[in-house]
């Protein structure tokens, strides 16, 4: 393995122009991706930051050539790309390790597909795990490994190829605090050192944190479709500090550009109605969200997203689908001076279980689609209906996976509201009785 030293940014090693990725749904396409530009320079990291939803792995899939995007191009060197990417390898967040296979052989896998000679795939193999750390391990199997030794052999695996560019989907998101941090740590300084044998690095991540901790360039990613929003250039000395000033404020400035909040963007404009389609639920239960509610019900005024987040140990991309939901339901509003319960958020956060039912029950009406299933079985006979007839509603809008992740949203806010049931082996959603005498009353 060869060594490269990362220096200024220079030659564009990977591009894309006018980037467009659609998937077929019940109604016609459905967009993921919308005219996304961007290059990526010999000597960088770059992360692409967004929430999810926001078309970040597909990006990242289109430029390693893995799926072709709808319209617009993936270069590499210039050359516009008609399959796999050769001057890309990946590292994934699930490992993804064949667990038949010792590490060594894991290491081995690209080069094998590559053709080259066993003898030189063993020495680059050993060469890869050693940079990694794994030395001594090289015939353990998977089952044998912390999750943390894992990545590392998907580090190695995606190393041992010697790639131009390295892209790495969400690599340290399924692993506890601790493991993460210290990959994190080492992935730095092996950066820094001139021994890395990668020319740039493409991160996808929804940790605010995470991206200003390792890139030299953030892009931030809207959503539906995704586009690039804004770039900012990280120009803090690296190993970086979490509690510097300059760290801080530019966490707080990207935190304000993905929640709309910034000072140079304007809100983006509340629907004139709100469906099911355009009013997407964020994924928090019923239990995170009123615990956020208890916690902010502690303090009198505004608080700082970051500031709340480092006292739970927690960062803040774990919070963001908690203060969406309540923003979402009136129980919070969110601002550049942080986040505060309102009036009917701090009843809320000091109501007993049956009281604080009731009160969320009356918010349902601002949540399209759990207000669409009640209304629904409503005007059915026997007060069910099948989950499928949900999931072709939101075929149009979202993808397969993402109309599961909406649906058991719903449910969960549905069935803590009392409003509906739902039997997951008929598959089945079925109104709650009281709410059946109600809407007899009501006919």
């Amino acid at each position: 393995m060869t060594a490269t030293t990362t220096t200024s940014a220079g030659e564009v090693l990977l591009a894309a122009d006018g980037l467009t990725k659609s998937y077929a749904g019940a109604d016609g396409e459905l967009p993921v991706l919308a005219g996304v530009d961007l290059a990526v320079r010999t000597g960088e990291i770059v992360a692409l930051l967004g929430r999810s939803g926001s078309g970040k792995s597909t990006l990242l899939r289109c430029l390693a050539g893995l799926i072709p995007p709808t319209t617009g191009e993936v270069r590499y060197k210039g050359r516009p790309l008609a399959g796999s990417n050769p001057g890309t390898a990946m590292v994934f967040q699930t490992f993804a390790l064949l667990p038949w296979l010792t590490v060594q052989q894991n290491v081995e896998l690209g080069l094998e597909a590559r053709g080259v000679a066993p003898r030189r795939r063993t020495e680059a193999a050993l060469q890869a795990i050693d940079l990694v750390g794994l030395d001594g391990f090289e015939s353990a199997y998977p089952k044998e490994l912390s999750g943390g030794m894992r990545q590392r052999v998907g580090f190695a695996r995606a190393l041992v190829v010697e790639p131009d560019v390295l892209l790495m989907d969400e690599p340290f998101s399924a692993l506890d605090v601790l493991t993460a941090e210290n990959l994190r740590g080492e992935l730095v300084e092996l950066w820094e050192s001139g021994q890395f044998p990668t020319r740039a690095i493409v991160l996808v991540t929804h940790s605010i944190e995470e991206a200003v901790l390792l890139a030299d360039r953030i892009l931030v990613l809207g959503s539906r479709p995704g586009t690039i929003r804004a770039e900012y250039p990280v120009e803090l000395p690296r190993p970086r500090q979490r509690d510097s000033k300059d760290f801080g404020a530019l966490v707080d400035a990207v935190y304000a550009m993905m929640t709309g909040r910034d000072r140079d963007t304007a809100p983006a404009a509340t629907p004139a109605r709100r469906t099911p389609g355009n009013t997407p639920l964020p994924p928090a239960s019923v239990d995170g969200l009123s615990g956020l509610a208890e916690i902010l019900a502690e303090h009198p005024g505004p608080v700082d997203l970051g500031a709340l987040a480092d006292e739970l140990g927690l960062e803040v991309k774990n919070l963001l689908p908690l203060v969406d939901a309540l923003d979402l339901l009136g129980y919070a509003t969110a601002d550049r001076r942080g986040v505060a319960l309102t009036d009917p958020g701090v009843e809320f956060a000091a109501a007993d279980v049956q009281t604080s039912k009731h009160l969320f029950a009356a918010t349902m009406d601002r949540i399209p689609l759990v207000h669409t299933i009640l209304t629904s079985l409503q005007r059915t006979d026997d007060g069910t209906l099948r989950a499928g007839f949900f999931r072709d509603l939101l075929a149009h809008d979202y993808t397969a996976e993402q109309i599961t992740g909406q649906l058991d949203i719903a449910t969960d806010w549905g069935r803590y509201a009392e409003l509906y049931s739902y039997d997951a082996i008929a598959e089945e959603y079925r109104l709650d009785p009281a709410q059946r005498t109600a809407a007899r009353a009501v006919g």
